[in-house]
């Protein structure tokens, strides 16, 4: 189907430039998974013929490589900037019982959203680098 080390750092550049535009303008945070889901299905087609690549083939890689910088993104945003006590204040959840529930709802929250964006954001990024390599 695809190289993996191209899928992986398509993965990465997905992970670097989520956060360099997290950082700097949030609205266009979206640009890091379509970037990657882009590069990994635009570069994964000199490895095979191209009429073998089709949309749906792109799209894949572009959904590992999106999984792979989603779980980059996440690590990074939990470990890095201190986003949960960002979310825990935002969100307020009083959950009483267990010490410590909120950081671990938060980090889950960030999680599900980093991989869902990363997920869709990618494969529509795989799917256009077929259609442009094509």
């Amino acid at each position: 189907m695809a190289d993996w080390k191209i899928i992986g750092l398509s993965g990465l550049v997905n992970a670097v430039l989520s956060i360099i535009f997290i950082v700097i303008f949030f609205p266009l945070f979206f640009l890091g998974p379509f970037t990657g889901g882009f590069l990994a299905s635009y570069f994964s087609q000199i490895y095979e013929e191209y009429a073998k690549m089709d949309l749906k083939d792109g799209a894949i890689a572009g959904i590992i490589s999106g999984m792979i910088g989603g779980l980059i993104i996440t690590l990074i945003l939990i470990i890095g900037f201190g986003a949960i006590e960002v979310i825990v204040n935002l969100i307020s959840l009083e959950i009483g019982i267990i010490p410590g529930a909120n950081t671990v709802v938060a980090a889950y929250i960030i999680f599900q959203l980093s991989i869902i964006i990363s997920l869709i954001l990618g494969a529509l990024g795989g799917a256009l680098g077929v259609i442009v390599k094509n």
